[in-house]
């Protein structure tokens, strides 16, 4: 029998990368995290992930080298196709997504254990802050952006990390290793 895809996605400042951290630390071992590669520089500590140029992400991409890809926020990224055999030979994978890529990768892998990593807005707003990465207005702005997206999906999980990430990383394992 095969693995699954779990898609973990949520507005930016939720927490997704943390989350995905602290419960891969406590995860067994059938259960795999895969990188995602990203048009943004391997020096931002917000993930850890393999950083393409522009030109490495469109070679891949176009040669059919990533399962899913989006772009957002003026980034490309992709999740590569060798999930498939992960997948293929029993292990459920573990991806951070985009909402809006979930329609994509909900087509791609009607399966999917769709996974929702949420935190109330002024815990959203003051994590963007804290990054340091944006204007006030580019801030405003994508919080404004996270109120228009939302998912629908009969088998949604979501997980508020409004507490401790520890909170949050057993839930996460706790909901999906129960499905």
């Amino acid at each position: 029998m095969g693995g699954r895809l779990i898609y973990v996605m949520g507005p930016s400042g939720a927490g997704k990368d943390s989350v995905l951290r602290a419960a891969r630390q406590a995860a067994p071992p059938e259960m795999w995290f895969a990188h995602r590669y990203i048009t943004r520089p391997a020096d931002d500590a917000s993930e850890n992930h393999v950083a393409l140029s522009p030109a490495e992400f469109a070679a891949r991409r176009d040669a059919g080298g990533f399962a899913l890809h989006w772009q957002s926020h003026g980034w490309s990224y992709g999740i590569g196709i060798e999930i498939d055999a992960w997948m293929a030979a029993g292990s459920d994978v573990v991806v951070n997504g985009s909402r809006a890529a979930f329609d994509a990768a909900h087509r791609r892998y009607p399966a999917l254990l769709p996974v929702l990593v949420t935190a109330a807005p002024e815990i959203l707003r003051a994590r963007l802050a804290a990054r340091g990465r944006e204007s006030a207005e580019a801030l405003e702005a994508r919080l404004h952006r996270n109120a228009g997206l939302a998912v629908r999906h009969p088998g949604l999980v979501t997980i508020a990390n409004d507490g401790t990430l520890e909170d949050a990383a057993h839930r996460f394992l706790y909901l999906t290793l129960l499905r």
